[in-house]
């Protein structure tokens, strides 16, 4: 049947509370061709601006929502279609289209849960159910929105567990003395959550740092880790973000980091930053990232050293890094021997936010 060759492009759901998304440009025109993977359009949330990607080849049958237009979570934005098939088909399939209902937060979405560790609630969400589960760790400053692009690609199959590290999102802000371990326990807490014998980590950044050290201290809980522009693998870093990052309470001092994270700057929208500072005014932040920062950092270098730990590591790794990273240099990525690196052109410290395709598909690869 023709309906079972078309594609529609819809309002992708970023993070648990979207709601709706607006249409800022077409790369391409209507009857291009596309290969999966291209980029298609640009849309922006409240929360951020990013690409959608093709996710088939075939032809862009239909622009059906134009520059400038807000709709709903899951509604009608193209169609990807071979070309053999007939306009008529596509048209019925336009007009015929039914915006299917996309759970909101606490509207029978992924539950948010918590789970006590040595004293402190640490938060963390569920998405898809079955199979190896995925653990995603954020990084400094972050929470389990850094994953807002990741979560639902990786759950067709599997369970996928985003979690508030201590001191971040709406997890516990006492964080002791900001020691890795008081990071890595809350890791392992939420590894045993998932009931499985193993688990593939994914860590990003600090988060990174915090994977790479459970799978050194666990290795027979982890199937594989993947380490995302991963903390702790050499000695240089952007001490002037990290300084800037705790320190920063107004926009116009927060706004010029958040634009480091990127490559492409324009993804800094102003509800980014808005949520950034909201976040740091929480009681107790911003003496957590202190704590966490002094103890893992000292001005431009990092107190941390896992590389030479590589010889002890029994799990397959795989490094993804943004090669105009501006924080943790990208150099650092062949620092762990024995590791699979996988260099991303035109992405910043946030590849997984900027190249989400390609990020997503390479740990479903490796999984």
């Amino acid at each position: 049947m023709s309906e079972e060759r078309i594609l529609a492009i819809t309002v992708p759901k970023w993070g648990m509370a979207m709601e709706e998304g607006t249409v800022t440009g077409w790369h391409l025109e209507e009857g291009a061709k596309v290969a999966e993977g291209d980029d298609v359009l640009d849309v922006e949330s409240t929360k951020i601006a990013n690409v959608i990607e093709a996710k088939c080849d075939g032809v862009l049958r239909r622009q059906v929502a134009e520059v400038g237009t807000t709709l709903p979570v899951g509604a009608l934005l193209g169609v990807i279609a071979p070309s053999d098939v007939e306009d008529a088909a596509i048209d019925a399939f336009v007009s015929g289209f039914v915006v299917e209902a996309v759970a909101l937060e606490g509207e029978g979405g992924p539950a948010v849960e918590t789970i006590d560790v040595d004293g402190r609630d640490i938060r963390y969400v569920v998405h898809g159910e079955g199979g190896e589960p995925i653990v995603l760790v954020h990084g400094f400053g972050g929470d389990m929105n850094a994953w807002m692009f990741t979560q639902d690609a990786l759950s067709a199959d599997r369970a996928v567990y985003s979690m508030d590290l201590p001191g971040h999102g709406g997890s516990a802000k006492d964080v002791g003395d900001g020691d890795l371990s008081v990071l890595t326990s809350a890791v392992i807490a939420v590894m045993a959550e998932t009931g499985a014998a193993h688990v593939h980590l994914v860590g990003h950044s600090l988060g990174g740092a915090a994977a790479l050290q459970v799978a050194l201290d666990h290795p027979d809980k982890v199937a594989s880790l993947t380490l995302i522009a991963p903390a702790g693998l050499g000695q240089e870093i952007n001490g002037g973000y990290i300084t800037g990052f705790v320190t920063a309470q107004r926009r116009k001092d927060m706004k010029p980091l958040a634009e480091q994270l990127f490559a492409d700057t324009s993804i800094v929208t102003r509800q980014m930053v808005e949520d950034l500072l909201r976040n740091k005014r929480i009681n107790g932040v911003d003496a957590a990232l202190a704590a966490i920062a002094g103890a893992q950092f000292e001005g431009d270098r990092q107190l941390l050293d896992l590389a030479s730990r590589a010889d002890e590591l029994d799990v397959p790794v795989q490094i993804i890094w943004g090669r105009d990273d501006r924080i943790i240099p990208v150099g650092h990525s062949g620092n762990l021997e024995g590791a699979r690196v996988h260099i991303i052109d035109d992405a910043g410290h946030m590849p997984m936010m900027e190249k989400a395709g390609e990020v997503n598909d390479l740990i479903l690869a490796f999984v």
